[in-house]
């Protein structure tokens, strides 16, 4: 597999939320209000101006201890994305060559934002509100061009983020996977069918996020978007038509 990927392995994550940080600082996001809801996760969820963030997950053990589960939520940056299906400007979200990464563009806001974010089987994308503008993680594609790590896995204090080429981000963790499972049986790793992010997690990924783990497939389609996909290709054969009648005549 060509381009770029990330390995994130939870198992070693501490919460220590650098990597949130750091994507903050790269990518000059203001902080968002937020306030306390019992929780030790902040903010609550990602927004436009969170592309990551570290989530808090906690449930009792097997010896009536609690049990802390850390996930760095980000873009799954897809191999052949969902949200770009449901757009009708093939050039409102576009596919890096080098790494591969799924990227937004000021195009976006001509389009629906709901049926993006609802195409989304990971629940990623963010709207603007009052511009429609969308955002997520761009990969730190300009960082990656230039031979620097994408900067939240520049600051990973523990190694629970990786990077790089996708077939040597694949072997590390399925390497990763063999190492843990005398420890952890129940481990998982996911994202190497289709995705360039994969993650390890030492139990059932639910436990550690609703949309933690997914099938590639659009999430919660109505019916009035999935006949406006029908549709879409149909009046472009339209189009074709009329054009091709002209020159016949």
């Amino acid at each position: 597999m060509k381009g770029k990927a990330f390995f994130i392995d939870t198992i070693v994550c501490t919460g220590c939320r650098g990597c949130q940080i750091a994507c903050k600082q790269w990518n000059q996001l203001p902080a968002t209000k937020t306030e306390n809801y019992g929780s030790f996760q902040n903010p609550k969820d990602l927004s436009f101006y969170t592309y990551k963030l570290v989530r808090f997950s906690e449930e009792i053990g097997d010896n009536n201890r609690p049990v802390w589960h850390f996930f760095p939520d980000q873009c799954r940056h897809c191999i052949e994305p969902p949200c770009k299906e449901a757009t009708e400007d093939p050039n409102a979200i576009i596919i890096d060559e080098l790494t591969g990464a799924v990227l937004y563009t000021e195009k976006l806001k001509k389009e629906n934002s709901q049926d993006i974010r609802e195409f989304c089987p990971y629940d990623i994308p963010r709207v603007q509100s009052g511009t429609g503008y969308m955002a997520k993680c761009t990969m730190c594609v300009e960082r990656v061009h230039n031979g620097l790590l994408p900067a939240c896995v520049k600051t990973c204090p523990t190694g629970a983020m990786n990077f790089g080429d996708w077939d040597s981000m694949a072997e590390m963790a399925k390497k990763r996977l063999s190492e843990v499972q005398s420890k952890f049986p129940n481990a998982v790793l996911t994202g190497l069918d289709d995705l360039r992010v994969f993650y390890l997690f030492a139990d059932e990924p639910s436990t550690y996020h609703k949309y933690a783990m997914s099938s590639i497939t659009p999430r919660g389609i109505d019916r009035k978007t999935a006949l406006k996909k029908i549709a879409n290709p149909l009046k472009e054969l339209a189009k074709e038509w009329q054009i091709l009648n002209k020159i016949a005549s």
